[in-house]
């Protein structure tokens, strides 16, 4: 593994601004990717250069908007692991989401992929059995990243392979935002620009 690239799956939520920055921190080039489907972001999509903007002023990060219109439409229709809350079909969403992320790997010269996943979060897709299933049903098991979270986990190839220092990763989890506020202080983030709780 030679490539200090990442593919990041990016919400604009904190945690997944986190994950940015942590791996920028790090000196990995990172790919921050916005899923939009019409059911979230499509105006990211359709009238990309503010929401781009607005981004790359408040966060210093530079987001390609990925259309994901067809595969969240086939999720939504099936969901193999059931729907959550308000018919939300969380983990079959983060598979699929994932699995794109993997099958843009090779276009975008990136070698892992990162997500702004905390362990304990989010009551049906981030228990660590979940997380453990969505490894598994995305084919990147290896070389998945969560860094908020990583000194809790399994180290992954690019921490084995020291490209990511995972001594300096977190160990956040629960369902507090005090240590990402923290991090984000850190990193330089306004208080004013810290996206709210989804």
């Amino acid at each position: 593994m030679t490539h200090r690239r990442c593919i990041a799956l990016y919400s604009g939520g904190l945690d997944s601004i986190l994950a940015v920055k942590m791996m920028q921190d790090q000196s990995i080039d990172v790919v921050p990717v916005y899923f939009c489907s019409p059911f979230f972001g499509m105006e990211a999509l359709q009238v990309s250069e503010p929401f781009k903007e607005f981004h790359r002023q408040h966060y210093g990060i530079d987001v390609r908007p990925v259309d994901f219109s067809h595969e969240i439409i086939r999720i939504i229709s099936n969901p193999k692991h059931g729907y959550g809350k308000n018919l939300n079909p969380c983990i079959d969403c983060k598979i699929g989401m994932l699995k794109k992320a993997g099958e843009l790997m090779e276009t975008l010269d990136a070698s892992f992929v990162v997500t702004g996943e905390v362990l304990g979060q989010r009551p049906m897709s981030q228990r660590r059995d979940a997380m453990n299933l969505i490894l598994k049903e995305t084919g990147l098991r290896d070389i998945l990243l969560r860094p908020l979270c990583a000194r809790l986990l399994t180290p992954t190839l690019p921490e084995r392979e020291g490209l990511v220092r995972r001594e300096i990763l977190g160990d956040i989890a629960g369902r507090g935002r005090k240590v990402q506020i923290e991090l984000a202080t850190k990193y330089g983030i306004n208080s004013c620009a810290l996206p709210t709780p989804a």
